[in-house]
């Protein structure tokens, strides 16, 4: 096992989840990023690697325990010491309420909350006995306030949120940072560039979030000193209504 420190990045869309984990691995951490194809992951991990840095892809249902954790065992005692683990699975799906189906809502649920809850507490138990590590938790606009179709959506992320705040409270006192981000705003995706092509027009350039600045924002919130902590960060563009 190296001793190079690891930065888990769990949900490793290909935006900004590939974002925050070049980011990491510009700084020198062997990253492991996870989403649920593994194939899916190559581009990313063959993109660290053209500039230098390590990658480890993992294909991973980060709705089930025993996987969430497998997945950390593996890391811990083959690649690394955990010192940053990433949530950043999303779950941003909108039904009409009277098409809210049990199944819909609890996979959502499932997404949001569940496989946070996971991987927030298997990361717990390999920072804890070091005295130290980062936990970041990616949230949404939806984790403060419910829309029009999004109760699933809703629901978990603000089941997320509760979570982020307890485990700051519980780990902050054992050197373990945990911190929950709000994505308040567009994203600059190739999703978003086909499906709201009118919205990010009107934006422009800067109208919308860039990957790349969520993954700065992320990387200083690992660098904080610990006397002057960051709980909860939320992140827009400057157009953003809120």
């Amino acid at each position: 096992m190296s001793t190079q420190k690891v930065c888990c990045v769990i949900g490793a869309g290909d935006a900004t989840g590939s974002s925050i984990a070049r980011r990491f691995a510009r700084e020198g951490y062997e990253v492991c990023v996870a989403r649920r194809t593994e194939a899916a992951l190559a581009p990313l991990v063959e993109s660290i690697q053209a500039e230098g840095g390590r990658a480890h892809a993992f294909g991973l249902d980060a709705r089930r325990e025993e996987a969430v954790t497998a997945f950390v065992d593996h890391v811990e005692s083959d690649i690394g010491p955990i010192e940053v683990m990433v949530f950043n699975v999303g779950g941003n799906v909108r039904f009409p309420i009277l098409e809210t189906t049990t199944q819909k809502y609890f996979k959502v649920w499932e997404m949001c909350a569940m496989a946070g809850f996971l991987a927030g507490r298997e990361a717990a138990r390999v920072m804890v006995p070091r005295g130290r590590g980062t936990i970041l938790f990616t949230g949404a606009t939806a984790s403060l306030r419910g829309g029009i179709g999004f109760a699933a959506f809703a629901g978990g992320k603000a089941a997320l949120r509760a979570l982020a705040q307890s485990m700051a409270r519980e780990l902050g006192p054992k050197n373990v940072h945990v911190a929950h981000v709000i994505i308040d705003g567009l994203i600059d995706t190739a999703f978003s560039r086909t499906n709201f092509a009118d919205r990010v027009a009107a934006a422009g350039s800067d109208g919308i979030l860039n990957p790349d600045h969520i993954a700065d924002a992320y990387w200083w919130l690992h660098s904080q000193p610990r006397d002057a902590w960051t709980f909860e960060l939320d992140l827009r563009p400057w157009v953003e209504k809120w």
